[in-house]
C-alpha cells in the first residue's frame, strides 16, 4: 500500500466539531439521554458490509473523543486498506450514551469518505496499464474538500486543485470573456509568478492548436470524443499535458485514458459516489 500523507488536525477537527453540533442541536441526543445509564460502558465494533477501500478512520476517532475524552479507540486497519464484508475497522469502548452520541457522525465520515475511495479505485484499477492519472476535481462537498480530497489519494487518485488560489485554470467562460485562447493566455503568462501553473481548457481541436501554438504547457479536453482525443493527443505529440475531462465514467475511463491522455479528471468520484456501508455494533 502507498503511504498516504495524513489530513492535518486541524482540519479534521475543524469538520468534525461542526459535524457533532449539528447533530446535537440545541439539547443533545434525546434518545440516547433518556435509554442509557451515564454509568453503563461496553465494547463495540465497527464493521463493513460490504468491500471497498477505508477512509476517514481518524475522522471517526475525533468524533467520538468529541463527546467523551475518556473513550478508548482502536482502528485495527490504515486508512487506504481493502476491506471486505464484515472486516472489523475499529473498536470503540467506554461510556456507551457517548459512544451512541458520537455514533451517526463518526460513522457518516467514514462511510462518505470510504465510498469515495472505493470508487476511486475502481477507475485507478480499470486504468493501471495506462500512463493516465485518476484526478479529482474541485466538484466536493462545501466545507469538507480537504476530507473528500484525501480520500481520493487513500484510493489510489490524484488530486487537481485543491482551490482556486492553488493554480491558474482558464475554463470556457474565461476565455470567452476575453475574447480568445491566445489572449487569455497571454493575460495568464504576464501577470503569474513563474513558479505558479497555468492550464487551458479547449473544447475543440481548433483551439487546442491556438493553445499549441502559444505554448501553453497543460491543456484541458474538456468533453472530447474519443476520436477527438485521439487526434488531440497526436497534434501534442508530448508537447503539453493533456488532461480529459467531462462525462467520465466506469464505462468509458479505459477507453479515454488509452488514448493516451495524461490525467483523467471525473467530478463524480466526489459529488457522485455512493458511501461505503459501514455499521457500529455492540460486542459486550
Amino acid at each position: 500500500m502507498i503511504k498516504i500523507d495524513p489530513i492535518p488536525p486541524h482540519i479534521i477537527k475543524k469538520s468534525v466539531k461542526y459535524a457533532i453540533a449539528e447533530d446535537l442541536g440545541q439539547i443533545g441526543d434525546l434518545t440516547s439521554n433518556y435509554l442509557i445509564s451515564k454509568d453503563q460502558e461496553n465494547e463495540w465494533v465497527i464493521t463493513s458490509n460490504q468491500n471497498g477501500i477505508v477512509a476517514g478512520i481518524n475522522c471517526a476517532e475525533y468524533a467520538f473523543s468529541f463527546i467523551d475524552k475518556d473513550i478508548c479507540f482502536n482502528a485495527f486497519i490504515d486508512d487506504g486498506e481493502k476491506v471486505i464484508t464484515d472486516t472489523k475497522i475499529a473498536s470503540i469502548s467506554g461510556r456507551s450514551l457517548s459512544i451512541l452520541t458520537a455514533e451517526r457522525t463518526a460513522l457518516n465520515f467514514i462511510g462518505h469518505l470510504s465510498g469515495i475511495a472505493s470508487e476511486t479505485n475502481k477507475y485507478v484499477e480499470l486504468t493501471k496499464h495506462t500512463k493516465a492519472k485518476v484526478v479529482s476535481t474541485r466538484k466536493t462537498t462545501p466545507g469538507i474538500r480537504a476530507l473528500e480530497k484525501y480520500a481520493i489519494r487513500c484510493g489510489g487518485g490524484f488530486n487537481h486543485r485543491l482551490g482556486l488560489d492553488y493554480a491558474i485554470l482558464i475554463k470556457d467562460n474565461h476565455i470567452e470573456a476575453v475574447g480568445s485562447v491566445k489572449e487569455a493566455l497571454k493575460l495568464a503568462k504576464q501577470k503569474a509568478s513563474h513558479l505558479m501553473s497555468i492550464e487551458i481548457e479547449v473544447d475543440t481541436i481548433e483551439q487546442l492548436e491556438e493553445a499549441l501554438m502559444c505554448d501553453a504547457k497543460i491543456i484541458l479536453l474538456d468533453n472530447m470524443t474519443i476520436d477527438n482525443l485521439k487526434a488531440a493527443v497526436k497534434m501534442n505529440n508530448g508537447r503539453a499535458i493533456l488532461e480529459a475531462s467531462g462525462n467520465i465514467n466506469e464505462n468509458n475511463v479505459l477507453e479515454v485514458a488509452e488514448t493516451g491522455v495524461d490525467i483523467i479528471s471525473i467530478g463524480r468520484l466526489t459529488h457522485s459516489s455512493p458511501s461505503l456501508d459501514i455499521s457500529l455494533h455492540c460486542s459486550r
